[in-house]
């Protein structure tokens, strides 16, 4: 089925999937993460309210109970799971996708990621082969409202922010839940009003046009920092003072100053393999290191459970936390960063002084190509720059990532979408400007067709 993706289920309702196959995905899920209760919350798009009755259906035909939480972010239903001891856990989103998507994003017992490679796969079989049985004894719909148990812990990292001068883009999705319950009336916020249709602009902050009214209200407002969040709150992305734009990565090594100097923690930081030279060599000052894996969160909370990490973080601005059940959640990294962002102000120390502070190098941002034979390509660009010199460091577990001494590139097919993705960084912009066009001009002869990001 097209809506079985890498790390969740997820495309363009009544297109890719409809209730019918959401109602046999609910009946075959307890079986195969062996659940006999599972936590199921929604995003406010308009699909939402349709999936939810066709799931709760299944999941009940299939004799499990459903706790259902109503209205849900997505880091909600991730915390609920594990604090609560779920055996399982979906929450029905399209996360950043546009308004005519929607999605389910499970959870297995802990808040384990569940993804196509353990478990998705053996859904989807049933859901394409297997014939319904209802069992004799349905299961029961309980309403299970843990939102103000939420909202507690979360008050346990809210930041003393009243000299500061904040905006915050809600994108119309699910932080206007929480945001200001939090935050209080410090922060100027807008388009805070739940709006699955997304009348404002698309609930992704990575998409440049969806983040100008936030960078105009910093310039308005003259803000000290600002925030977006996407559509179910698991991503947060930043502008500084001056309204450029802060690529998330860097955002990692803004963490380190909470986790590794404020609280002296010691341990691993989580990368992914997109990730600036620049933020590995600011946080050894504490006297960490990082841990460089694949991109999604189905690898990235695996990868820091499995290495017991303090936290880490990844290009498209999830962040993950130790103290949230190794998972990802906008919020709480804004919580965070914000608290940071505090000290540094008190002290006289804009937000793009401290982020000039970590960055270090000239960076291409994420350049993308349809292709069909993406392997090939990839093979072909790592092939001509290992022919002039030798690399220091090579990692090919997600795509490639090359390292020299003054740059270094990743090259990596979209597990989610039909691109080749590339991403370069070097010493220089002359230097930069030269593995770029090298670059591009090799996938090209493969047939690549650049479509966004130069």
């Amino acid at each position: 089925m097209k809506a079985f993706k890498a790390y969740d289920i997820r495309g363009i309702y009544n297109k890719d999937f409809n209730k019918n196959d959401v109602y046999k995905i609910g009946f075959f899920l307890p079986q195969i993460l062996n659940a006999k209760k599972i936590l199921v919350g929604n995003d406010v798009r308009v699909s939402s309210p349709e999936i939810k009755e066709a799931l709760l259906k299944g999941i009940n035909d299939a004799g499990c109970d459903v706790y259902y939480t109503g209205l849900s972010t997505t880091p909600m239903i991730y915390w609920g799971t594990a604090k609560f001891d779920f055996d399982a856990s979906v929450m029905i989103t399209a996360s950043h996708n546009p308004a005519e998507y929607n999605g389910l994003k499970v959870s297995g017992k802990d808040a384990k990621p569940i993804g196509y490679d353990n478990g998705l796969n053996q859904v989807e079989k049933l859901v394409e082969s297997q014939e319904i049985k209802s069992k004799d004894i349905r299961g029961k719909i309980i309403d299970f409202d843990i939102r103000e148990d939420y909202i507690n812990f979360l008050k346990n990292y809210v930041p003393d922010i009243n000299k500061l001068n904040i905006s915050i883009d809600c994108s119309n999705g699910m932080a206007g839940l929480f945001i200001r319950k939090l935050l209080g009336k410090t922060p100027k916020y807008f388009y805070e009003e739940l709006d699955g249709t997304f009348p404002n602009h698309e609930a992704n902050p990575l998409v440049s046009e969806n983040i100008r009214d936030l960078q105009k209200h910093v310039i308005e407002n003259k803000s000290d920092i600002g925030i977006i969040f996407d559509g179910d709150a698991d991503r947060v992305m930043f502008v500084d003072e001056k309204a450029e734009f802060i690529s998330p990565d860097l955002m990692i090594a803004v963490l380190a100053h909470y986790f590794l100097e404020e609280k002296g923690l010691k341990g691993k930081v989580i990368q992914d393999i997109r990730t600036s030279k620049a933020v590995g060599e600011y946080i050894e000052q504490f006297g960490s290191s990082m841990e460089m894996w694949r991109v999604g969160r189905a690898f990235a909370a695996t990868k820091l459970k499995e290495i017991d990490g303090i936290y880490g973080g990844e290009l498209a601005g999830h962040y993950y936390f130790r103290d949230f059940y190794y998972s990802d959640s906008g919020i709480l990294a804004c919580l965070l960063i914000l608290n940071v962002v505090a000290k540094f102000h008190s002290r006289g120390i804009k937000v793009s002084e401290l982020i000039n502070r970590i960055k270090k190098y000239q960076n291409s941002g994420e350049i993308n190509f349809k292709i069909d034979d993406k392997q090939i390509a990839m093979d072909a660009v790592i092939n001509y720059f290992k022919s002039i010199e030798e690399p220091t460091a090579f990692y090919d577990f997600d795509g490639y990532r090359i390292e020299y001494k003054d740059w270094w590139l990743n090259i990596r097919p979209s597990n989610t979408e039909p691109y080749l993705r590339f991403l370069a960084e070097a010493t220089s912009k002359e230097l930069l400007d030269e593995i770029v066009k090298k670059s591009i001009e090799i996938i090209k002869s493969y047939g690549g067709i650049l479509t966004t990001g130069h």
